[in-house]
């Protein structure tokens, strides 16, 4: 008997390599897969210009963001809301009274025409598109759903002629819909736990990251981070300074093979 709805994702046609460089742009969900990615020793950046929520502001950010020698751009969208001044979008407060600012809602179409010269310029860029799972209920869990149903349209109209290249990964859907349960949320019961924010993960490395050489580097990988970031009690034993001296053994033939790792 199955107790959630498995969200159903095929592998992608082209797949994230261990050399690749990944630049997450978006809200703080994707400086949450970040971290994951960080535990692989991935060449990883994450919201370089700050944390940016909506679709406009990090367009804004684009040309800033070290772009060129990203390989792939994981992009998360998190609210169709913006908050205008004078007219234009504004990706923070700028220091300005709450007053002089008006807030809307981004239309699917807006969006899309936003984004279509940023895809048509960096066409030689793999992006994957996501829509965050935290929820922004300031205004309710029903505007909410609007907000995120408008992110996902938008998304989706992206890929129109782009799907070589442009792919769409579920996290909204994985912890709305196979991770159903308030346990998979952190205390604000808004944002995922880091229970959810793994799984999600681990689904993410499945779909780009399946290849057998690709999953052989990536355990060599993870085992090498997990020795580094092991909590040594008594650093003084000589259990401790044998297994530090096993340690730098093991660390020579990664460093040979990604010498981008420290």
């Amino acid at each position: 008997m199955e107790f959630s709805t498995k969200v159903q994702i095929t592998n992608n046609a082209w797949q994230i390599q261990v050399e690749d460089h990944i630049l997450l742009l978006g809200s703080c969900f994707s400086t949450n897969m970040a971290e994951k990615m960080k535990e692989y020793f991935l060449q990883v950046e994450a919201n370089p210009s700050g944390t940016l929520y909506n679709p406009i502001s990090i367009v804004h950010h684009m040309d800033d963001a070290e772009v060129q020698k990203a390989d792939v751009i994981i992009v998360t969208f998190g609210t169709a809301w913006v908050y205008e001044l004078e007219g234009r979008v504004v990706d923070n407060c700028e220091k300005k009274p709450a007053n002089l600012f008006v807030r809307r809602r981004l239309t699917v179409e807006q969006i899309v025409d936003a984004w279509r010269p940023v895809l048509d310029k960096y066409y030689n860029k793999r992006f994957i598109f996501t829509v965050s799972p935290i929820r922004h209920i300031k205004d309710g869990l029903h505007e909410n759903q609007i907000s995120k149903g408008i992110l996902l349209q938008a998304v989706d109209a992206l890929q129109k002629g782009t799907k070589a290249r442009t792919v769409y990964f579920p996290s909204y859907e994985i912890l709305m819909d196979e991770l159903r349960d308030y346990r998979y949320y952190d205390e604000d019961m808004l944002h995922p736990s880091k229970t959810a924010i793994s799984y999600i993960w681990e689904r993410f490395r499945i779909v780009f990251m399946y290849g057998k050489s690709i999953a052989e580097k990536m355990h060599m990988l993870h085992q090498l981070w997990l020795n580094k970031n092991h909590k040594i009690l008594k650093p003084d034993s000589q259990e401790a300074k044998a297994f530090q001296r096993q340690l730098a053994r093991d660390e020579e033939n990664p460093k040979k093979q990604f010498p981008w790792i420290k």
